[in-house]
């Protein structure tokens, strides 16, 4: 029997980013999106055009390469035609593929929250959706509130779903807006919309206020709909959204699904899926949920007594699923082998060829576990696993050596009577036989570091012309002044290419330092090979 095909819709970047405390700047939509890619979503929906500067410049170019590039806003509003809507010319003029445009299907928030009459709503629907398929956008409807509506009332919430499908809408997507409704009722509803409307025309919009976000997508699935929205690690307003990373490998593992249905991401993708879940923590900012289903680094873990005896015997004893089809590892106090699996793995997609028996990589599998220990993280820091793993196995090139350096903040007031800070930065490096000296300032030490630093590298200097720090992030691994800090820096060179380096140190300098000297023997490292 041929399986029938399922559709992933990522929304982290739109209605992932009402999360409270999490903010987006245009490099860290480009970096979510690089991560998207990486794992294969079908849509990314990158933002609302027209709502602020980012989202502006996200929109004025085409971001994706294999996902469907999606920009999300209103239907147009009532007294006013399509042109003359901002919000909806907005996204017609943008650089996206498709457009998702957001109705709302319930009679009574139309009449409470637009103040228009049900059947204005119905007529503004169809004008923005035409508008849409005439402008070669691929049409999606999020219909606001569906299930509340249908509740309150069936006829106008169906009636909704037939008028997006007659005016050319690709799919039109049900959503539990306030995340309040049961899976037993999603199955029965959509059960009842397939009498309006194919199956391969709906989508599923799940949130999480009843901890059932996941239930309930796979609930419409198992019901008829074939397409999924939801948002890398669940993030979203209020409780979350559904979360992808949950759904795709049960999608893709569990017996009842992975007969019935195919995703357009590899096996090889969801390979990559616990990386990308911790990248994208690391890029948030935070600690990745250790309990986290399938990712987490307590997912697959068992401490020693009855549960490591029967797992030494057989695996699936107390595993649903094999960790390493995630990207995840076994972890049992008696048995490092799940770990050194992993590290081939890291290695070989870092084009780092090594035999399991070869001695280097329990020395290097050792050093990660120790500096891991240490507050390390390279999930979300490629580019400083890359480094650590070439000094470990001895093919880390001499590039430079950094024999000290000084960081220096004045606080006074100048000629004018102003107060204002001073960050001046010395750095002696030596290359070869060579000895230089570097002085710079800068926008604080960290800033005058890195500008000091690549000042004069000597016979390396025109290798690292193109380097630009792009992002730094600081976070506290435990609490009080004295604490141990990790520092992540995002750099970028001319080549477009984005790598993460890391740094830990109880001295918020000493760790960005790190991470920056990291980052320039990483671009050396690159040129060396080109």
């Amino acid at each position: 029997m041929s399986r029938q095909r399922l559709y992933l819709f990522d929304t982290t970047l739109r209605d992932g980013a009402q999360t409270a405390g999490i903010e987006f700047s245009l490099e860290d939509k480009i970096s979510v999106t690089a991560l998207l890619e990486r794992l294969g979503v079908d849509y990314i929906e990158g933002g609302y055009p027209g709502a602020n500067v980012i989202d502006d410049q996200f929109f004025a170019e085409s971001r994706t390469r294999d996902a469907i590039f999606t920009a999300f806003g209103m239907t147009k509003r009532a007294g006013r035609s399509v042109a003359n809507d901002p919000g909806v010319q907005a996204i017609l003029n943008s650089a996206a593929e498709a457009a998702c445009f957001v109705g709302k299907a319930w009679d009574h928030q139309v009449r409470v929250a637009l103040e228009i009459t049900p059947e204005q709503n119905l007529h503004n629907l169809s004008e923005t959706i035409e508008a849409g398929v005439a402008a070669g956008k691929e049409v999606l409807v999020d219909c606001e509130h569906f299930f509340d509506g249908y509740k309150a009332n069936r006829a106008y919430a169906l009636k909704f779903v037939e008028t997006a499908l007659a005016a050319g809408a690709r799919w039109v997507v049900l959503c539990d807006t306030n995340g309040g409704t049961m899976p037993a009722e999603i199955a029965a509803i959509v059960a009842d919309v397939l009498n309006v409307a194919p199956g391969d025309r709906l989508g599923i919009h799940a949130h999480d206020d009843t901890g059932q976000a996941v239930a309930n997508t796979l609930a419409a699935v198992d019901a008829g709909v074939r397409q999924i929205q939801g948002t890398l690690n669940g993030i979203g307003e209020r409780c979350g959204n559904a979360n992808l990373v949950t759904l795709i490998p049960t999608l893709m593992l569990k017996p009842g699904f992975v007969e019935r249905f195919e995703l357009g991401i590899s096996a090889e993708q969801l390979g990559h899926l616990t990386s990308i879940s911790r990248a994208f923590d690391e890029l948030l900012n935070r600690a990745p949920a250790r309990q986290s289903p399938y990712v987490g680094t307590a997912a697959f873990a068992t401490k020693a007594g009855i549960h490591a005896s029967a797992l030494a015997k057989d695996f699936s004893s107390y595993e649903h699923v094999p960790p390493e089809s995630v990207g995840n590892e076994r972890n049992i106090m008696v048995s490092q082998q799940a770990g050194k699996s992993n590290l081939l793995a890291a290695l070989r997609r870092h084009g780092i060829a090594l035999e399991k028996d070869d001695p280097r990589l329990e020395r290097l599998l050792r050093t990660v576990k120790e500096r891991e220990a240490r507050g390390y993280s390279y999930d979300g820091a490629d580019a400083s696993f890359v480094v650590l793993a070439r000094r470990v196995l001895g093919t880390l090139p001499e590039f430079f050596e950094v024999e000290s350096y000084r960081a220096s903040v004045e606080r006074r007031h100048n000629a004018r009577g102003e107060q204002i800070t001073v960050t001046e930065a010395v750095v002696k490096i030596r290359i070869g036989e060579e000895r230089l000296m570097s002085v710079a300032e800068g926008n604080g030490p960290v800033n005058a570091l890195d500008l000091a630093m690549r000042k004069d590298l000597g016979q390396f200097s025109a290798r690292i012309a193109d380097l630009e720090l792009v992002d730094f992030k600081v976070r506290i691994l435990d609490g009080g002044t004295g604490a141990v800090t990790r520092v992540l820096v995002e750099s970028r060179d001319g080549t477009g290419e984005r790598w993460y380096t890391i740094g830990v140190s109880p001295n918020i300098i000493d760790a960005s330092f790190e991470a920056l000297y990291e980052s320039i023997t990483y671009k050396l490292m690159k040129t060396e090979a080109a």
